[in-house]
């Protein structure tokens, strides 16, 4: 896996020119065509790899978009969302690319609002970070994205505030599209210790070289940090997730070891020591208890 792209590598890459503003304490956002970014199809790929910066993408065209262990084909048009958090993939499959992106730091928003971006479901590992669109829909997103780059371009002194909140009617506009019950989070103490334990797992990832581990796998190894019961987190967990800790912990270990086998050309021992295994027989046994096959044919298929 290739290391993080930073905004110096995107600027470089698509416009051969790095804006004075990058390192901005206050933060840095942009926002732009797709049919600026021209070139040969093949230089428009994005490798997989994590971001430092968010993106919010509107595409009409095919595509495929890969994060974690999933796959999508995109036929026509599509809303993305991709965080520092979780490596992605982007390839445009034909020619014919219209739409736009906006990009953004972490900082952009935290200096001004207690917000977390990866408070939002579209942002969240695991989450729904890909967005079909019909007609109306993709007149609707079009028109705030073209309200952007009308903001960005204007002399007004409070733009970027305008620009925020064109950020989150993006957010909100997508998660309208998500049925309620994925997005109802309740606000008691099972709820903040679920998330709290979601913090926590997810900051192991993703794993960028084979030197890298992860150091909390066992329910107790989450409780104790924490500083909760073993079996009262479990109840949390069970009633905020209707799932365990350790098969939450497991899923987890599960989805990083698919992109591992998938992306890299680390061995079978290297996959295992980086997920905390004592043994390769072990993370073998692991393996081929969620899905049926050892890991050397998962990465043959």
């Amino acid at each position: 896996m290739k290391n993080i792209e930073t905004l110096e590598d995107f600027y470089k890459k698509k416009l051969n020119c790095i804006p004075d503003n990058i390192l901005s304490s206050l933060g840095h956002f942009n926002v732009f065509r797709l049919e600026d970014f021209g070139g040969p199809i093949e230089n428009r790929c994005s490798p997989y790899t994590r971001k430092s910066y968010y993106k919010i993408s509107m595409i009409i065209g095919k595509n495929k978009y890969e994060y974690a262990d999933k796959t999508v084909d995109i036929r026509k048009n599509a809303l993305l969302f991709s965080s520092p958090h979780i490596p992605y993939r982007w390839t445009p499959l034909d020619e014919d690319q219209k739409g736009f992106i906006c990009i953004f730091t972490e900082s952009f928003f935290s200096r001004f609002t207690s917000i977390r971006l990866n408070d939002y479901p579209v942002f969240k590992p695991g989450g729904q970070p890909v967005y079909f669109l019909n007609t109306a829909q993709l007149k609707k997103i079009s028109s705030i994205f073209s309200r952007m780059l009308e903001e960005i371009a204007s002399d007004y002194a409070f733009k970027y505030e305008v620009l925020r909140n064109y950020v989150f009617e993006l957010i909100h506009e997508a998660l309208k599209m998500e049925p309620a019950s994925t997005l109802y989070t309740a606000a008691d103490a099972s709820s903040r210790i679920s998330s709290q334990f979601a913090e926590l797992l997810e900051r192991q990832f993703p794993i960028e070289s084979p030197g890298q581990r992860i150091h909390f796998r066992s329910a107790s190894d989450f409780a104790d940090q924490l500083s909760v019961h073993v079996n009262h987190l479990n109840k949390a967990l069970k009633e905020t997730t209707g799932k365990s800790t350790s098969t939450l912990i497991g899923d987890r270990i599960l989805q990083e070891s698919l992109s591992l086998l998938k992306y890299t050309d680390w061995n079978v021992s290297q996959i295992a020591y980086s997920l905390g295994f004592e043994a390769p027989t072990h993370f073998n046994n692991f393996f081929k208890k969620k899905t049926n096959q050892n890991p050397s044919q998962y990465r043959v298929i």
